[in-house]
């Protein structure tokens, strides 16, 4: 249920991005998104503080940065090139590095089915990739590499929650990571340019900056605190295996604005859904 919803919401998120860059450069999408999701969370999660151990504060900083502050930036550039639902599909390539990171630096084993399932997941999302390159040539595929590295940073955050930050709870783990990132946001805002216009009399930039509040919200507080309680749940492939069900929403909310979509990239989407079932390991 919680991985259901959590595609959902940040199937969602891609369209919300993308309509936010209306009016919002893609520094001050990224840093009002950080601005905003930590004004939330301080709001439901200041009680947590005292609950988190001194220890795990190194932890909480260096999730904090990959799992949130890089990749809002690196998302938000991606899409002043390429659309959302191609953004989606790209981002699939989580549970990938989920597996490969885990393995090679984590020491955490995998089985075979998820192993296969990973296989066969990404099988669906190159299918995806090389359709929708076919359908949009004009795209720059060049900006694909900001969401490829942004799944090395997932695949390694989701590595970091699940070996250190395990007995931390899923709210304790976002209010830490957003204390951790809070101040450097604030600084990227304040070097762009966006109190130097007159914002509240700019109808496309307000309405920019509501998506980015829908956006803030439901993709990244309410989405972050279910995400690391499905880390903590499940294994971390199975959790990272969010990302294939998500461009299933992405496609939908970018058909829907225009964005193209063929018979070919529906095969593929159910590969990845398959990829999604034999990722799950269940325990004996």
């Amino acid at each position: 249920m919680i991985l259901v919803i959590l595609s959902i919401i940040w199937g969602s998120s891609f369209i919300l991005i993308k309509k936010g860059l209306i009016g919002l450069s893609p520094t001050q999408l990224g840093a009002l998104r950080v601005i905003i999701s930590a004004f939330f969370i301080f709001i439901f999660g200041l009680h947590t503080l005292k609950k988190i151990p001194k220890a795990k504060w190194k932890w909480l900083i260096v999730s904090g940065f990959l799992g949130t502050f890089f990749p809002v930036f690196l998302f938000a550039f991606a899409e002043t090139e390429i659309d959302s639902s191609t953004t989606s599909i790209l981002n699939s390539l989580v549970p990938l590095n989920t597996m490969l990171l885990g393995f090679a630096i984590f020491k955490i084993s995998s089985s075979k089915r998820q192993v296969l399932g990973v296989i066969i997941g990404f099988s669906g999302t190159a299918l995806l990739i090389m359709s929708g390159s076919k359908l949009n040539p004009d795209q720059n595929y060049m900006y694909a590499s900001f969401v490829l590295l942004s799944g090395i940073f997932y695949g390694l955050n989701v590595n970091i929650i699940k070996r250190y930050l395990q007995d931390v709870t899923s709210v304790s783990i976002v209010f830490g990571n957003f204390v951790a990132i809070i101040i450097p946001a604030c600084l990227v805002l304040i070097w762009t340019d966006f109190f130097e216009n007159n914002i509240f009399k700019n109808i496309i930039i307000m309405k920019s900056i509501g998506y980015v509040v829908i956006l803030s919200l439901f993709g990244t507080v309410l989405a972050k605190i279910l995400f690391n309680k499905l880390v903590q749940m499940a294994t971390p492939v199975f959790a990272s295996s969010v990302t294939y069900l998500m461009p299933v929403v992405a496609i939908g909310w970018g058909v829907l604005d225009g964005e193209l979509f063929n018979l070919i990239q529906g095969f593929a989407a159910l590969l990845i859904l398959l990829g999604v079932y034999l990722s799950h390991k269940i325990k004996a």
